[in-house]
């Protein structure tokens, strides 16, 4: 079905699609994890702390931005710092010097071989320990292990009609997107993936998720 031809009935059905026993169960979930993951996150950051600090131009451990949330409510999400600092503007240097880069972007919204990430950050993103401080947004009730990617606000625009179905569900740590190709994929398919992921959204397509997600973590597949 074309997403075009959709109605607002559409998106009734896809919200409440979602029992209560799947939200409560996929909440204890979500809180059981993010505790695992904060008992994890804790010695990883005092680590990752004495690391940068031997590594000029970068000055903080954590990555904050504002993502798009449930229903459209932004929200500040965590990561690891994994680029140099002032990475937005050398961004916007880097795409004015590099039209393949250009295109690149323009088509995926990343670069595979992004310059601004530093050498520590490249093995942080491979093994996905960047996602780590996310457990954070999770217990705080902003995000799920398993949900849509968390979307930028810069990105509504290039979401077009796609967006008011992919917010009816919290973004996720990992997602249809990640086990899919994560970076290898483009943008436009990022969103059909999303979309399909909220169509189906149930606990048991949560389970195959997470453990496709640990699958490919170990094997490196998708990362960076």
């Amino acid at each position: 079905m074309n997403i075009n031809n959709m109605d607002v009935l559409s998106v009734e059905r896809i919200d409440s699609s979602e029992s209560i026993y799947n939200r409560l169960t996929k909440r204890s979930f979500d809180i059981l994890m993010a505790s695992i993951g904060i008992s994890i996150l804790i010695p990883i950051a005092a680590i990752i702390a004495v690391i940068y600090l031997f590594i000029p131009g970068q000055s903080n451990i954590f990555f904050v931005q504002q993502r798009i949330g449930k229903n459209g409510k932004l929200f500040k999400m965590y990561k690891f710092q994994t680029m140099i600092d002032n990475a937005d503007d050398e961004l916007i240097k880097f795409l004015s010097e590099n039209e393949e880069a250009r295109q690149e972007y323009k088509i995926k919204k990343k670069l595979t071989n992004d310059p601004r990430i530093t050498i520590v950050g490249k093995f942080l993103r491979r093994t996905s320990i960047d996602e780590f401080p996310q457990f954070i947004n999770i217990l705080k009730g902003e995000m799920s292990i398993v949900g849509p990617r968390p979307y930028l606000p810069r990105e509504i625009d290039d979401m077009g009609t796609y967006y008011d179905y992919i917010i009816k569900c919290k973004p996720g740590l990992t997602g249809m997107w990640q086990i899919s190709g994560r970076n290898d994929i483009s943008f436009e398919n990022r969103l059909k993936i999303d979309y399909k992921y909220v169509q189906n959204n149930s606990i048991r397509n949560d389970a195959k998720i997470v453990f496709k997600t640990i699958e490919n973590t170990l094997i490196g597949r998708g990362a960076l």
